[in-house]
């Protein structure tokens, strides 16, 4: 869990924040190289960046929209001009728009045609665009999924259908990509921060932060750092691993059959 990765390569989307900074972030501290992929957010991602070398990792920026195919590629070769090859590939760019799932006029198809395009077509692009780099060094990929694909909880039900997509794309990604690449999805529930709460606000955050401890059997909620975890163990840890979906929810599944929301 603790290896070495110095002469690796890891390319994460979605990085200027959250789950995707905090597993830049922990691979860096461990000697990967990082390429911190960010499509609006330049100061942030900067700022991710720094932590990086600050941790002894390289790090690059590439700025790029994972829901455009043509940029997913000129992310991919960008990386792999950088550094040289590429070793693992971290689908966590999301998006979502809070609606209440009674809410059914509250979505378009618009809204679904979005949030689709970041959650579910970008990791396909991504990996397609990876796919012959990744087979060249016996790689790994990890999709940023989540509970709501489970459970159906979660933002909005265009959420929950994007991310129940993506779980099925990472099954049948895992049968034609093996032997050379893994790929599995990890499935966080409630992570604590600034996503979530800007989402949902900063009081319905707190309360919803609050029942999901009280429920849940380990009592605490995720941190982005607990996620990143999860996702450096299925990157390096994981050598007989492909096509999983590992729910990291502290046991919430387990305790109530309508959870508050998820990330």
């Amino acid at each position: 869990m603790n290896a070495d990765l110095k002469g690796r390569v890891a390319l994460v989307t979605g990085a200027s924040s959250g789950i995707g900074a905090a597993t830049a972030k922990l691979l860096a501290g461990r000697g990967c190289a990082v390429a911190i992929n960010f499509s609006k957010s330049r100061p942030a991602a900067e700022a991710v960046l720094a932590a990086c070398e600050a941790a002894g990792g390289r790090a690059f920026l590439v700025q790029g929209d994972v829901a455009d195919d043509t940029d997913c590629r000129r992310i991919v070769d960008e990386t792999v001009a950088h550094f040289g090859h590429l070793d693992f590939l971290v689908n966590n760019a999301g998006t979502t728009k809070f609606v209440a799932h009674k809410d059914l006029a509250g979505l378009s198809a618009e809204d679904f045609q979005r949030i689709y395009a970041v959650n579910t077509i970008g990791p396909f692009q991504m990996v397609r665009a990876a796919e012959s780099y990744l087979r060249a060094t016996k790689g790994a990929v990890v999709n940023v999924s989540s509970v709501a694909a489970i459970l159906a909880m979660g933002s909005s039900l265009a959420y929950v259908a994007s991310k129940a997509a993506l779980n099925g794309l990472t099954l049948g990604l895992a049968r034609v990509l093996g032997p050379e690449v893994r790929i599995n999805s990890v499935c966080p529930g409630f992570v604590e921060g600034e996503w979530l709460k800007q989402g949902m606000g900063e009081a319905a955050y707190e309360a919803t932060r609050q029942t999901w401890m009280a429920l849940a059997p380990l009592g605490r909620a995720n941190t982005a750092e607990d996620v990143a975890a999860s996702i450096a163990f299925f990157l390096t840890a994981a050598p007989n691993i492909t096509g999983e979906t590992l729910m990291i929810d502290a046991g919430m599944r387990l305790a109530a059959p309508r959870p508050p929301v998820s990330r």
